[in-house]
C-alpha cells in the first residue's frame, strides 16, 4: 500500500492556498518522493470553499484507500483551517524563526529553516522527482529557483521567502511541509471520510 503526504500552505485572502501531494517510493537504499498532484486554490476563494477543496483532494479515489498524512501550515490564518479539517486528522505545523522543534499531540512548532531545508536536501540528493505532465510543475520549479534565505545582521536570525517582492512561495512551502513530515514523521495512517465533496481534477 502506497504512502502519500499532502502538504497544504494556507494563504491569506490576497495569497494562494497551495497543496502538493508526494508519493513515497521505496528504493533499496532510501525512499524517493514523487510529486503526484500540485494545486492552487484561486485568489480570493472563501475559506469554507478552500476547506472543501482540501477535503475533496484528501478523499480522492486515487489515494483514499492508501496511507495518507495531511500536513497543514497552522501559522497565522492557518489555525482556524486546521480546526475545520479535523475529520482528515491533520498535522498542524506552526512555523517560527527559532531553533527548537516542539509538539503536543498533532500540533507542532517547527523552525521554518528545518522545513525548507528538508526539501532542498531531497532535491540535492535527487530523491525528489517531478513529472512534467503534472499541472503547475513548472510554476513550482520556478518558485524553488526564486526561493532564498536571508540573515539579519543585527539578530542573526534567518528568514526564508521568495527573493523579490510580489513573488509567491506557497507551492514551495506546501512541498516543504510534505517533505519534512515524510522524512521526520511516523508512517501515515488510513483515515476514513464519510462526506467527501466533489474532487478537483488531478493526475
Amino acid at each position: 500500500m502506497a504512502d502519500y503526504f499532502i502538504g497544504a500552505d494556507i494563504g491569506q485572502s490576497q495569497d494562494y492556498t497551495a497543496l502538493v501531494i508526494l508519493e513515497k517510493i521505496q528504493t533499496p537504499s532510501r525512499p524517493d518522493y514523487h510529486a503526484r498532484h500540485i494545486m492552487r486554490c484561486p485568489l480570493g476563494m472563501p475559506y469554507p470553499s478552500i476547506v472543501d477543496q482540501i477535503v475533496a483532494t484528501y478523499g480522492h479515489r486515487r489515494i483514499r484507500d492508501s496511507h495518507r498524512a495531511l500536513i497543514v501550515d497552522a501559522t497565522g490564518c492557518g489555525r482556524p483551517i486546521v480546526d475545520l479539517l479535523k475529520p482528515c486528522g491533520p498535522i498542524a505545523v506552526t512555523l517560527h524563526g527559532g531553533q527548537s522543534v516542539t509538539h503536543k499531540g498533532r500540533d507542532w512548532h517547527v523552525p521554518k529553516r528545518d522545513v525548507v531545508t528538508c526539501a532542498q536536501v531531497l532535491l540535492q540528493q535527487r530523491r525528489l522527482k517531478f513529472a512534467e505532465g503534472v499541472p503547475l510543475t513548472p510554476v513550482l520549479q520556478q518558485e524553488l529557483l526564486d526561493f532564498r534565505y536571508k540573515i539579519n545582521p543585527l539578530t542573526a536570525h534567518d528568514s526564508y521567502a521568495a527573493w523579490r517582492e510580489g513573488q509567491y512561495d506557497d507551492l514551495v512551502l506546501a512541498l516543504s511541509l510534505a517533505c519534512w513530515w515524510a522524512e521526520r514523521g511516523p508512517k501515515p495512517a488510513r483515515v476514513a471520510l464519510i462526506d467527501v465533496p466533489p474532487a478537483p481534477r488531478w493526475y
